[in-house]
């Protein structure tokens, strides 16, 4: 069973280093996904893990990181499995 997540950063998420950061955090987990800006200024993340543990304490890591201060709001939706996807980068 695989369990994946959307997540909406809002905040001053964006120019500041936020999707590298992201990806960087994600290198310590078995987490496979992407993370993008989008054109209101936030920033989405889609993830995936077979271990829900694993997945919540993947977001807990970025929600604790030195990402917060410029974290405002999360919100988190459940999703249909990624298809096709590998590994965890930064999509366009």
């Amino acid at each position: 069973m695989t369990f994946s997540k959307q997540i909406i950063y809002k905040g001053h998420v964006q120019g500041v280093g936020f999707r590298f950061a992201v990806r960087m955090i994600a290198t310590g987990f078995e987490v496979t996904g992407w993370v993008k800006n989008l054109d209101d200024g936030s920033v989405e993340m889609q993830v995936m893990s077979r271990d829900t543990e694993e997945l919540d304490s993947f977001l807990d890591a970025v929600k604790s990181s030195s990402l917060r201060g410029n974290i405002r709001d999360i919100k988190i939706s459940e999703i249909p499995p990624l298809v096709g996807v590998r590994g965890f980068s930064i999509a366009r």
